[in-house]
């Protein structure tokens, strides 16, 4: 299968024109780390990578924005944002191999959500390539732009089903003076989650507030259920934060770096280790978090505060009968990673949704001829 590597938004685009011109399916990607998860990665007459593209286009540390091309790694723009004490706060599993456009497309982000949100409260604006040889501009480098449609939104979560993301503009965000990370242990489930909720209806505003299951825990060389939070701030916060979570325990400050990595990059290392594993993720209310997490009988990860909860099946048979009571109990079930082999004999996605029919419509806008990643979207588009 033929490959190709544009090195600019006009040749991404014009690699794109010419495929469909001639009726040629099309595999879009950046680094691919992330092919195990979402639908199946379908045969095609063409791959194409926006790898190449990884520039920084411009970038205003007074003004806390950036322009980026899409194939830059998160870690590489990490690093250049270091520089000038800035984070772009998604911290997205697979960091070291993630590109942004794969973020994007993929909208990875992680224990961070709970304070700066997702990719769609960071980007301000979006170059995206299209397959008509079309580059579309939508939004700008301001983080208040003119209201109105803002295009680039709907590849956010797309897995490159519509277009190709040739370059993203975000909003940065100081990197703190101060952080603490505390953590939290009970007997279950239940217990923390009564924990949860206090500190939800407390002054305190977490950075991060994620709830690991006993069997998750483990895996990070911790006992018990935990509540892991983070904060930060300046020393005055972090002594308010000691003071209200009493006999909580405070990480040091290498320990605190190495068990935020291991939460992030939970994912990927369960999938090293279980290679016919299958994730599922459970988008549900907050109050539904406790049924949800109680649900798992084996490694389990909640942004607590989100309504966002993982469940890591090693194999796929259990992980099916879980999809089969989570759609009864309404709580928006997705099998998010799943070994390619499998992926055609599961219902990844059971509940699109009302406006899954929109999202149908959409797709003929971009993509008529259905060339572009197909099945690429839970196996539905």
């Amino acid at each position: 299968m033929e490959a190709l590597r544009p090195e600019t938004p006009d040749q991404l685009a014009e690699s794109l024109v010419t495929a469909a011109s001639a009726g040629r399916t099309i595999t879009l990607g950046g680094a691919f780390s992330k092919n195990g998860m979402a639908g199946p990665v379908t045969p095609s007459d063409l791959t194409i990578s926006t790898a190449g593209l990884k520039r920084i286009l411009q970038y205003e540390p007074r003004d806390l924005t950036i322009s980026v091309e899409a194939g830059i790694r998160y870690e590489d723009l990490a690093r250049a944002l270091e520089e000038n004490g800035q984070i772009l706060p998604l911290d997205p599993p697979f960091s070291s191999e993630a590109t942004i456009g794969g973020i994007l497309a993929a909208n990875t982000c992680g224990s961070l959500r709970r304070l700066y949100g997702t990719a769609r409260d960071l980007l301000i604006g979006m170059k995206f390539a299209t397959l008509e040889g079309k580059l579309v501009q939508s939004g700008g480098m301001v983080v208040k732009n003119v209201a109105g449609l803002d295009m680039g939104k709907l590849l956010i979560g797309s897995f490159g089903t519509l277009a190709a993301i040739a370059v993203a503009n975000f909003k940065l965000v100081p990197k703190p003076p101060c952080s603490a990370t505390f953590l939290l242990e009970f007997e279950d489930v239940a217990q923390a989650m009564e924990t949860r909720d206090r500190i939800l209806h407390s002054v305190l505003q977490p950075t991060a507030l994620d709830l690991l299951n006993a069997a998750a825990a483990e895996q990070l060389g911790r006992k018990g259920c935990l509540i892991a939070l983070q904060a930060c701030g300046n020393p005055a916060v972090m002594e308010r934060y000691r003071r209200e979570l009493g006999a909580a325990r405070a990480l040091a400050d290498g320990e605190e770096a190495n068990f935020w990595t291991g939460v992030r990059e939970f994912t990927p290392h369960f999938l090293k280790k279980n290679p016919e594993g299958v994730i599922v993720r459970a988008s549900c209310t907050l109050a539904q978090v406790r049924e949800v997490m109680a649900s798992f009988t084996g490694p389990a990860v909640a942004r607590a505060a989100s309504g966002v909860c993982y469940g890591y099946f090693p194999e796929n048979g259990a992980a099916s009968e879980w999809m089969e009571r989570a759609t009864v109990n309404g709580w928006r079930p997705v099998i998010e990673f799943a070994p390619e082999s499998k992926k055609t004999g599961l219902d990844l996605w059971p509940g699109p949704g009302s406006d899954f029919d929109t999202m149908k419509k959409v797709k003929g806008m971009f993509d008529p001829r259905n060339l572009l990643n197909c099945g690429r979207l839970y196996g539905r588009l």
